[in-house]
Parts: structure tokens; C-alpha cells; sequence
């Protein structure tokens, strides 16, 4: 079983800045997605962006340029660096985990951080 941990969400202005954090624990397999997806309300979970356990990256066209997927295979642990933060940038956030065991690909999800932008 796989655990995940998200912390570092808040209020911020527009323009301002936020590191959220999610932190792994658990029978992880070595071979995985971490990614971070957002809810805003009354809107379908999106994804935001995707790092591989190789390091590979993908984003959502709508944060390329501000926001940076990183992640520490030592901590097991994914960050998300989002800056010039918008309005429209409000929601709660999830990690997911998405383990590529020989048994067959498995998601876990974190309990989500709520991240607010005012105008």
C-alpha cells in the first residue's frame, strides 16, 4: 500500500507564488508517474502536470511557463513550484502516484491541498 501526503497549499495573491509538496511512503514500485492534478469547483479533475521516475515532464498548456514539476526519488517526494499565480489557478490539488509494478499499473491518490488565488 502506497501513502501520499500533499502539503503547501494556501491563499496567495495574484502574481504570488506556492510550493506544493507530496511525500510518498509505502511498498512504492521504482518504475512511476507522480503527477499533480486540480478541481476546481464544478469542474472535472485535470491534469497539471507529470514527472516519470526518469525525470521526463509533461504540463497542461494552461501552466506551461509558470508552473515546474520536480521531484527527490530519495524522499519519494514531488513538488510543484507554481509562480505567477492566477485566479483561475484555484483549486484543490492532487498528487497521484501511478506505480508501473509487474502486476499491472496502479493509482494512488492523495487527499488533495486547496490552493486559493485572489484578485
Amino acid at each position: 500500500q502506497v501513502q501520499l501526503v500533499e502539503s503547501g497549499g494556501g491563499l496567495v495573491q495574484t502574481g504570488g507564488s506556492l510550493r506544493l509538496s507530496c511525500a510518498a511512503s509505502g511498498s512504492i514500485f521504482s518504475i512511476n508517474h507522480m503527477n499533480w492534478y486540480r478541481q476546481a469547483p464544478g469542474e472535472q479533475r485535470e491534469l497539471v502536470a507529470l514527472i516519470t521516475s526518469g525525470g521526463n515532464t509533461n504540463y497542461a498548456d494552461s501552466v506551461k511557463g509558470r508552473f515546474t514539476i520536480s521531484r527527490d526519488n530519495t524522499k519519494n517526494t514531488v513538488y510543484l513550484q507554481m509562480n505567477n499565480l492566477k485566479p483561475e489557478d484555484t483549486a484543490v490539488y492532487f498528487c497521484k502516484l501511478r506505480s508501473f509494478a509487474p502486476s499491472g499499473p496502479y493509482d494512488y491518490w492523495g487527499q488533495g491541498t486547496q490552493v486559493t488565488v485572489s484578485s
